[in-house]
């Protein structure tokens, strides 16, 4: 039997059961913007929000803002937010879903956050005093699997003074949650915010809601989130959004596997030199017979 490698046959089924399932997928662009970012559904951002920020005092209610900013200069870069609001007391808070690591990922999320401290800035005589700024990212990878931090799926990154350790600003936090390390099962879930992390990452896998869910927030969730009720525009929108999240989570796999491919041809060539069969070094390594019988002959 040829070997198919795992990314490959999770890319295939997700394209099949993507017709099957009842419920959008959050992390797509659509279904993101769906549940958090339209007028009447802001009271589940709101909801979330408050779960994610329970130091702070309760949210009541938000404004959506434009999501481009421009530069001070037609040199300067821009930047686009998945989301970006504020609330009653004029705090800014940057919403986004992160779909893949990317290199300076932190240095990324600082330039955004100068984007909402900058555009307080008033005119003439000004004594500098600033709303608070949240950066938010619901990560769809694995942001940090350092040994000490395997299981820490919440990280709440502030300026603190280093030899007391206390907050040195609190007007600037950057909140990174990482949904890929939170395998609670429904039965093992204990607080609203669980609740929440459940139904971010299991979404496209529910059919029915089950009792354990069925709190206001979350009924209205379901039903916004249900894919038989979207009109034909709705729908085309969505698949399209689906279409792109599965190439994009494709071509990422297709970039992992081909990044293993040193470590894969290194293992082939020490198991050749053991004289291991062609049938196990395809087995443990994903190399083709042909491709072994060519490093063989390079030995």
């Amino acid at each position: 039997m040829p070997f198919i490698p795992d990314f490959f046959c999770t890319f295939v089924e997700r394209k099949n059961k993507m017709i099957a399932e009842k419920y959008i997928n959050p992390f797509t662009d659509f279904g993101f913007k769906k549940i958090f970012g339209e007028e009447a559904n802001k009271d589940l951002l709101i909801d979330f929000l408050n779960e994610l920020l329970t130091d702070k005092g309760k949210i009541t209610d938000l404004t959506y803002l434009k999501s481009e900013h421009l530069g001070t200069t037609d040199l300067d870069r821009r930047a686009i937010f998945d989301l970006y609001c504020e609330n009653e007391k004029g705090e800014k808070f940057i919403v986004e879903m992160q779909r893949a690591k990317q290199d300076y990922f932190k240095d990324r999320s600082l330039y955004y956050a100068t984007f909402p401290i900058q555009e307080q800035a008033k005119r003439g005589e000004w004594n500098y005093q600033l709303n608070g700024v949240f950066s938010i990212a619901i990560t769809d990878f694995i942001f940090d699997d350092s040994e000490a931090k395997k299981t820490k799926l919440l990280h709440d990154v502030r300026l603190i003074e280093r030899e007391t350790q206390k907050v040195f600003y609190d007007k600037l936090r950057f909140i990174y949650l990482e949904i890929k390390k939170f395998d609670k099962k429904l039965e093992e879930i204990e607080t609203h915010f669980e609740k929440w992390l459940y139904v971010l990452k299991n979404l496209v896998k529910i059919n029915e809601i089950p009792p354990k869910l069925q709190e206001k927030v979350f009924k209205k969730l379901f039903q916004i989130a249900e894919i038989a009720q979207f009109d034909e525009k709705q729908l085309q929108l969505y698949r399209d959004s689906e279409k792109n999240y599965l190439d994009f989570t494709a071509s990422l796999e297709t970039s992992f596997r081909d990044g293993r491919k040193e470590e894969r041809i290194e293992i082939a060539k020490n198991m050749i030199a053991d004289d291991e069969p062609n049938e196990k070094i395809a087995k443990y390594t994903g190399l083709t017979y042909e491709q072994i019988d060519k490093f063989r002959a390079e030995i």
